[in-house]
């Protein structure tokens, strides 16, 4: 009865903090994919529940002459953003399940070890609910991503980040596949001091090691490169980590990886580089309704077919040869820029 007691108060209090964070994801950041990962959590409690003899757990409850329903701390009642109650809630969620898994030991070890697993997943979805929270406000404003290669560019490297920055570009990726690791880290340490200058985001290709030599603000991964989790461990808490991804599958796993920002494609064919699949405009629509995360739609976008990926949802895009090869970087920006919902 003791044991019971304990487990119908943890059960009743983890339900409804994950109520409370699907309502979060769902109401709040529109998110269907995490809506969906805690829904199944709260349904994953309840079928634990159910091994549980429930004439037990209504028997043990006791309400009325329950000691802690008047015991509170001082911050009891202090919310100060809808982003401050997920906080709480994930970790309301968390303690309730460790409870529940060392008195469900009580009733047998399979019931722990079920408790035990559905606790893991709480860690897996905090980090993507705490994470993608940070992401999206650091990257709020930022919606025209241009990738740079210099031996693409008409001009300068420099003065084509300096004009793309004043048409209203928001963050510049350096992408080099032939460049030496000396004259890469040189190039970087460059392009570090331009976007500084410009008051841009600054993200390296590939490299984890070169981004944070150089003090990148982030870098990007593909699907072939380093994962999110050895990536983070270069490049630390604080930077962005970009991944690409051409399915659904890969968008969620990127986003319980850990991911800061996705880039969703190749939606047509590019100029500057080559793909065997194209996702096209359907993995865009699909992927701008699965996720809140920051997504950039890439791969051949230009002013003459912005609109299309406008159409399907997308709120921001990448862009490569669309910028580098215009004589006018600004005013191409500003065209691309201009066709973006606000």
């Amino acid at each position: 009865m003791d044991a019971g007691r304990v487990l119908d108060a943890s059960f009743n209090r983890a339900r409804e903090a994950a109520r409370v964070l699907e309502d979060y994801c769902r109401f709040v950041l529109d998110d269907r994919f995490l809506t969906q990962q805690v829904k199944q959590l709260r349904h994953g409690l309840a079928s634990a529940s159910q091994k549980l003899p429930q004439r037990t757990l209504l028997a043990a409850r006791e309400t009325l002459r329950d000691v802690g329903t008047t015991a509170t701390a001082g911050n009891e009642y202090e919310r100060t953003s809808p982003a401050h109650v997920a906080i709480v809630n994930l970790k309301r969620l968390q303690e309730s399940l460790r409870s529940l898994e060392e008195f469900g030991k009580v009733f047998g070890p399979e019931l722990g070890r079920e408790l035990e697993a559905i606790r893991y997943r709480s860690y897996t979805l905090e980090r993507a609910i705490s994470l993608g929270a940070v992401s999206r406000e650091r990257l709020a404003a930022a919606n025209l991503y241009v990738l740079l290669t210099r031996s693409q560019c008409v001009s300068a490297l420099d003065w084509t980040i300096r004009e793309a920055a004043r048409g209203g570009a928001n963050v510049f990726q350096l992408r080099e596949k032939t460049l030496s690791d000396r004259e890469l880290i040189e190039c970087a340490r460059n392009v570090r001091q331009w976007t500084r200058e410009t008051g841009t985001l600054f993200i390296v290709n590939d490299r984890p090691d070169i981004a944070k030599l150089c003090e990148a603000d982030g870098v990007h991964l593909g699907q072939d490169d380093l994962c999110v989790k050895d990536a983070r461990r270069i490049v630390g808490p604080d930077a962005l980590i970009g991944v690409s991804t051409h399915s659904i599958e890969q968008l969620r796993q990127a986003v319980l990886d850990g991911a800061d920002y996705i880039g969703i494609g190749p939606t047509f064919p590019s100029r500057t580089k080559t793909f065997d699949h194209f996702p096209g405009l359907e993995f865009v629509r699909a992927a701008s309704a699965e996720s809140s995360i920051p997504a950039f739609a890439l791969g051949g976008i230009s002013s003459t077919n912005i609109a299309e990926v406008v159409a399907v949802g997308a709120k921001r895009i990448a862009v490569s040869s669309a910028i580098s090869t215009a004589d006018e970087p600004e005013q191409a920006a500003r065209l691309l820029k201009a066709a973006l919902p606000d």
